[in-house]
């Protein structure tokens, strides 16, 4: 037997015991991932199923749930199953930025008006 056939299935064994090897797969938001991103990311999706889940995700709103992914045309309970690891649901948008506190200067009171100017003739 050969050192390649003996030593391949243990390096293959040991990759898959290490947490973190085996399991490392890119993750996207259903909600706010194009269709390049559902490309790269999802096994058995190409260009044009990619933008069917973005053009499906326009007409219909955000996904609730990753499952809603087999209601877009072309995504079947298989494809949804190989990828549901890859696969999170948030926000449909990034939350809003809170505003900057507002300025010291724009806390402050309004300045009093100037006093009254002394009448005439009067000292």
């Amino acid at each position: 037997m050969e050192l390649k056939n003996i030593l391949a299935p243990l390096f293959l064994a040991a990759a898959l015991a290490l947490p973190g090897v085996a399991s490392a797969v890119e993750r996207i938001n259903i909600n706010t991932a194009d269709a390049a991103a559902f490309d790269r990311v999802m096994d058995g999706v190409g260009p044009a199923k990619s933008a069917a889940i973005v053009e499906h995700r326009r007409a219909n709103g955000p996904f609730r749930s990753v499952d809603q992914l087999i209601d877009v045309r072309g995504i079947g309970l298989a494809t949804l199953e190989r990828n549901r690891a890859r696969l999170v649901v948030g926000p449909a948008q990034a939350p809003a930025v809170r505003p900057a506190a507002p300025q010291a200067a724009a806390r402050r009171a309004p300045a009093p008006a100037p006093a009254p100017a002394p009448a005439a003739g009067t000292r």
